[in-house]
């Protein structure tokens, strides 16, 4: 079982690495290309709708340039226009083709953008669409040294193959017609509802479940030392068994283990590094789902004797036959997943054996007092700030962005993510929290209800409810600041760390407690007196 638990421990570390709120940019700033009078829209995603021959087709989306009018945000409100060939085709100079009001399908190449615009402009184009020279999407700029910048009409990018698509139906005498528009975001979208109740969810349970384990194991103690017997001696065993206690040292370490996988998976990220991690993730998401699986059922006296009974199997050691019975569902439900796990509804099975896992790490590992606390979610705190902000100075992108949306890797991100598609956002997409903003914070709070129960305190005169109050005020203020950002990612712990800890520790300080909290971690409790008598005394 030591084995078990040290792919668990390892398991816990590369899902913990992961601490991240996110939903798909639709605005994308450039330092490099800043913003000046007549160059100051913002790069915006653009929905192309085509329409071939009168027959709906295909959808494109392409990038707005930081130059010319800006793009209706409603499909209704923009207009469907003809789409027309750029003769000569790079629309360096005037079109032999006559325009009015058609949107002008140029190449790239051969002068800037600004100019292809202008040209578009006044040979009476209504728009102009640009095709890149590669598959992917390029931020159209004003140079430096131009002038001539105040363009009437909207210019947008288009990647390579969607502007071959279109160029072979015009060349084929097909009518083509395009409405160009970029839709915004819902302030709030219904997912970010869920995905909130989702986490704070799981710590609640989390919370409740450690809690009760360490409550028994006190009664248990309780019990051995009013016994007087002689097993008092391995009660430090009976409490700790199968739960890992995080010291001051290894909270540090965390950072340093963390930050080592996150720059591993960003150096080899590929199709082949995601199944490796798919394969960890069914691991831990087994004995998770498994060992859920196994307390609830436990909890019903028709399985009570095959959860009480076992059986040693190799490697394993001691097994009880209820975990031996649910184990082939764990499996097969892991395996169906990571099989179909590209089909659009996946994410529900990804997100049980999520929640399943961190319910079950939180269970097993431990924060024993507040100082350990205190030293883990600061270490967190800084690593999840240097990930996803202070690493674009030296990488040129966020590693813990391009890391969580899995790119390079062809997959819709990596694993050890809570998932839901985006109900009522025009652009799809998910919004997803790391297994880390969930867990690290979530250490802490579980930490509050063991000690509150431990102290008899009722739930307002304690810790948890404020510690949870916190947690979800703080995941709250992520989604916020994710919204106003336009979608760009979020480091969560950067929100959520001053509100759980600072409320812990405000809230020690003034009940007097703090003291306790910080290097105990328990309230003191008085053991029975026990007098012991030499062997052969009367």
């Amino acid at each position: 079982m030591n084995i078990c638990k040290n792919m668990y421990v390892f398991i816990v570390v590369l899902a913990s690495s992961f601490c991240f709120g996110s939903a798909s940019d639709i605005v994308h700033q450039d330092d490099v290309a800043p913003k000046r009078p007549g160059c100051e829209n913002n790069f915006v995603l653009v929905k192309v709708p085509t329409y071939i021959n009168g027959v709906e087709d295909i959808e494109y989306v392409g990038v707005g340039a930081r130059f010319g009018l800006t793009l209706e945000s409603k499909e209704k409100h923009a207009n469907l226009s003809i789409l027309a060939l750029a003769d000569p085709p790079d629309c360096c100079s005037k079109p032999r083709n006559k325009l009015s009001g058609e949107v002008i399908l140029a190449h790239r190449g051969n002068c800037s953008f600004t100019a292809k615009a202008n040209v578009a402009e006044d040979a009476g184009a209504s728009a102009i669409l640009i095709i890149n020279n590669r598959t992917e999407l390029f931020k159209m700029v004003c140079e430096v040294n131009e002038t001539d910048v105040k363009i009437g009409i909207a210019a947008v990018m288009l990647p390579q193959d969607a502007g071959a698509s279109l160029e072979k139906y015009l060349t084929s005498r097909s009518t083509v017609k395009v409405q160009l528009y970029s839709p915004r975001r819902p302030v709030v979208d219904v997912a970010e509802v869920f995905l909130w109740l989702m986490a704070v969810g799981t710590i609640l349970c989390a919370s409740y479940w450690s809690a009760w384990s360490a409550r028994e194991a006190a009664i248990e103690q309780d019990k051995l030392l009013k016994d007087g017997s002689d097993e008092f001696i391995d009660m430090d065993g009976v409490r700790s068994s199968g739960i890992v206690n995080i010291n001051t040292a290894s909270a540090i370490l965390f950072v340093v283990i963390a930050s080592c996988f996150l720059i591993m998976l960003y150096k080899l990220m590929s199709y082949w590094f995601i199944e490796v991690l798919v394969v960890l993730f069914c691991i831990g998401g087994v004995e998770g789902l498994q060992t859920c699986l196994v307390a609830i059922l436990s909890c019903f006296r028709c399985f009570q004797p095959a959860g009480e009974s076992f059986i040693k199997v190799p490697f394993f050691g001691a097994v009880s036959y209820l975990t031996l019975a649910v184990s082939p569902f764990c499996i097969a439900f892991a395996v169906v997943w990571a099989v179909f796990r590209r089909v659009s509804f996946a994410w529900i099975g990804q997100d049980i054996l999520g929640i399943a896992l961190i319910i079950t790490v939180l269970q097993i590992v431990r924060v024993p007092n507040l100082k350990v606390g205190t030293v883990l979610l600061s270490c967190a705190f800084l690593y999840d700030i240097f990930w996803v902000f202070v690493s674009k100075w030296w990488f040129k992108e966020s590693v813990m962005i391009v890391v969580a949306r899995g790119d390079k890797s062809g997959e819709d991100g990596i694993p050890m993510l809570l998932k839901i598609p985006r109900m009522f956002d025009p652009w799809g997409g998910y919004s997803i929290i790391g297994f880390g903003d969930i867990i690290l914070p979530g250490l802490l709070v579980a930490f509050s209800l063991r000690y509150d129960w431990l102290a008899k305190k009722n739930l307002r005169a304690g810790y948890f409810l404020w510690a949870m109050t916190a947690y979800g005020l703080g995941l709250l203020i992520t989604y916020l600041a994710l919204n106003m950002m336009d979608g760009h990612g979020q480091p969560a712990l950067l929100y959520i760390v001053p509100f759980t800890l600072g409320t812990f520790l405000t809230l020690g300080r003034q009940r007097g407690d703090l003291k306790t909290l910080w290097t105990m971690g328990e309230p003191e409790r008085h053991c029975p007196h026990i007098q012991f008598q030499p062997p052969g005394s009367q």
